[in-house]
């Protein structure tokens, strides 16, 4: 097998595609043929030793992938050799094969495009759990989504229309928020150039946002909150722009409004039924066409370091996914 080796975790610069020995499954273990991985946030994160989950180098990154099943190890019953798989919770997915706790699998539907899976579970278990779970989001509410052109932000934009929302889009340029209208986004806010308080006061009448999306921080957090409705929920789902705003507490006194932690990881790991139930859900809308991952490009696995300058630089819209056998 081959993969991309991090050895010293100081960014991605210092990977190395290596040819390693093909690793034999454990006995709770399934060794996954990847086709597909797509790069995350924490991806960056965890390549330069800042995440809170940091393992032991040298390590093969990517946190999320696709492929195939061939080789099952004695403890596994659910899955035989063949079966399209979906990995989550896990490293490993920037190469050609990982073995991987069967408990970290997701079985796939045949209908189920790798490539689409290999984008899915991260940024929409993110979402549901966010807006669904944890912002109690009703059908009629106004959602604002900030960084919604990334690939949380276009999963939030899809699960909150199909809720029932009404959803403002805040992207940073035109050609961003198109591709949310074109995901169905009701409105869009160019933050580059248009003034968030003012425009979302214009685009909900005065009222302001039921709920939040936040995945961005940095220096448009605290005017979002100061938009937010009377009963708002703010969703702190990350900090994509480096900094860790400090909200003044009178803030959600004043508006009566809820700041929200949202933490998809732990979630998975606390309450794994729970979570079961809501991928069951997700997987149901997607085959029933309400939700589909916005895939930016389709790149051979050998581009990974272009896949990660790219995302630290804010470049793709929804998610890039890179490939074997392409």
């Amino acid at each position: 097998m081959h993969a991309w080796l991090c050895e010293t975790p100081t960014g991605p610069d210092q990977l190395v595609w290596r040819e390693l020995p093909t690793p034999e499954p454990a006995a709770d273990e399934v060794r996954v043929a990847i086709r597909a991985a797509s790069i995350n946030f924490p991806d960056i994160l965890i390549g330069q030793g800042k995440y809170e989950f940091k393992p032991e180098p040298p390590f093969v990154p990517g946190s999320e992938f696709a492929g195939r099943v061939d080789a099952v190890g004695s403890h596994v019953t659910h899955l035989k050799i063949g079966d399209p798989v979906a990995a989550i919770g896990s490293i490993g997915g920037f190469g050609t094969h990982a073995c991987v706790n069967a408990a970290n699998l997701i079985p796939l539907p045949p209908a189920f495009k790798l490539e689409d899976a290999a984008a899915f579970a991260f940024t929409y278990g993110t979402s549901h759990h966010a807006l669904i779970d944890r912002g109690q989001l009703k059908a009629g509410e106004t959602v604002l989504v900030l960084g919604a052109a990334g690939g949380v932000g276009t999963a939030a934009i899809q699960i909150a229309k199909a809720a029932g929302a009404k959803v403002i889009a805040a992207a940073s340029t035109d050609e961003k928020c198109a591709t949310c209208i074109a995901i169905g986004a009701d409105a869009t806010i160019n933050y580059s150039r248009e003034n968030l308080r003012d425009s979302l006061k214009s685009l909900t009448g005065g009222k302001g946002p039921d709920v939040i999306y936040d995945p961005v921080g940095g220096d448009y957090a605290e005017p979002a909150f100061r938009s937010i409705a009377w009963r708002g929920r703010y969703l702190v789902v990350g900090f994509a722009a480096g900094g860790i705003p400090a909200l003044p507490f009178n803030l959600p006194l004043l508006k009566g409004a809820a700041v929200v932690g949202v933490f998809w990881g732990d979630f998975v790991r606390r309450e794994p039924a729970a979570n079961a139930r809501m991928l069951g859900e997700l997987a149901q809308w997607y085959a029933q066409g309400k939700i589909k991952p916005v895939i930016d490009e389709l790149l051979p696995m050998s581009e990974v370091k272009t896949a990660y300058r790219r995302l630290a630089e804010r470049q793709i819209r929804g998610k890039l996914v890179m490939v074997n056998g392409a």
